[in-house]
């Protein structure tokens, strides 16, 4: 599938000859405060009386959630919150299994719930909600509404909705029905590759223990080791908060993108049929660079490393290289880390809001 075709964003910042470890909390702050310091106040200063609603739009596994969460930490984590319908859809098995919190639901639906299907029967089907039937588009915007009803007033990133062809006009008209009239509403969307997609599931790991989540291939940890039995390389959690694992493949991962290929095409064409929307503001974050483009554009460390490994007399050795693939358009790339993308986001949010 041909890429969207999101304009390229330059990272490199004249004066700014410095590495960053960006991948350490302190690393990432320096980084940020280097590349966009004064960004960064204006944004600080202008959610101390203000907010807007921002609709993350973007495959699946494309970065959403890291990316908000990121802007949070950086900017203000008391001020911007990530409000991911799916965790939201999934938190209801345990609402509507509590007989208060479930009569605490029904009471607010039957206030604020409008909609073609019978109240009666929105509450049988949560429970006994199968996750992969999609509700129906006023529940979400009644359910959305609660959150926000129980959250003080802050900049909120919605990440799942819209997620078909019809929700998108029902986003358009999102920031009324929530009260936030006078504040802004964006549309952030996010090209990936089909290929980084694909590469980040088949070589996902996961602790047993404490769920911390890394990459064989592309999010390395201190702690490879080799299993000579199945002759192949692992990774040993270091979370330093976990006693430590063998970081072990979830069930399905290593069939990458092959589940969810029909997922990824409805995600394009929503971000397709939003692009030509009017009225919207929208922010373009990409996360491939053309090979050729790339020490125009880009510093050596905000290119995603590849690891490999081999095993010496015992002992695991690491290697790293910029990481090189093709993109949708057949095009030699390379894949951005998380921080350069969120440079991006924050410098055309402060554009967007004028500020």
């Amino acid at each position: 599938m041909a890429s969207l075709n999101f304009p390229l964003f330059k990272t490199k910042t004249p004066g700014v000859d410095q590495k960053f470890d960006i991948t350490s909390p302190q690393g990432r702050q320096e980084y940020f405060q280097a590349k966009a310091g004064p960004e960064i106040a204006k944004l600080k200063k202008y959610l101390q009386e203000n907010s807007f609603i921002a609709y993350l739009l973007g495959k699946k596994n494309s970065g959403k959630g890291t990316y908000a969460k990121m802007l949070a930490e950086i900017v203000d984590a008391d001020k911007i919150v990530h409000l991911s319908i799916g965790d939201m859809v999934r938190e209801l098995d345990g609402v509507v299994a509590d007989p208060e919190s479930k009569k605490d639901l029904v009471d607010f639906l039957q206030k604020n719930y409008r909609g073609y299907l019978h109240l009666d029967d929105i509450i049988k089907s949560l429970e006994g909600r199968s996750t992969k039937v999609l509700l129906p588009s006023e529940l979400i915007l009644a359910l959305v509404k609660k959150q926000i009803a129980d959250m003080p007033k802050k900049a909120i990133f919605i990440d799942g909705f819209p997620r078909s062809m019809d929700q998108i006009s029902y986003s358009l008209f999102f920031r009324d029905l929530m009260g936030y009239r006078d504040d802004p509403d964006i549309f952030v969307m996010i090209d990936v590759p089909e290929k980084v997609i694909d590469e980040r599931i088949k070589y996902r790991l996961i602790c047993p223990l404490c769920q911390t989540s890394r990459n064989l291939k592309l999010l390395t940890t201190t702690k490879p080791g080799y299993d000579e039995k199945e002759d192949k390389f692992y990774l040993n959690c270091d979370n330093p908060a976990c006693p430590g694992a063998k970081m072990v493949t979830k069930e399905g991962d290593e069939q990458g993108i092959e589940p969810i290929k029909e997922r990824l095409k409805i995600d394009e064409e929503l971000m397709r049929q939003a692009v030509s929307l009017y009225g919207v503001p929208k922010i373009f974050l990409r996360n491939s660079v053309p090979v050729n483009k790339a020490s125009e554009l880009l510093d050596d460390y905000e290119i995603t490393p590849e690891y490999t490994y081999q095993q010496e007399n015992g002992v695991v050795k690491v290697g790293e290289k910029p990481w090189q693939f093709k993109d949708d358009d057949e095009v030699d790339s390379y894949s951005l880390m998380p921080p350069a993308v969120v440079l991006s986001l924050i410098k055309q949010l402060v554009e967007i809001l004028g500020i």
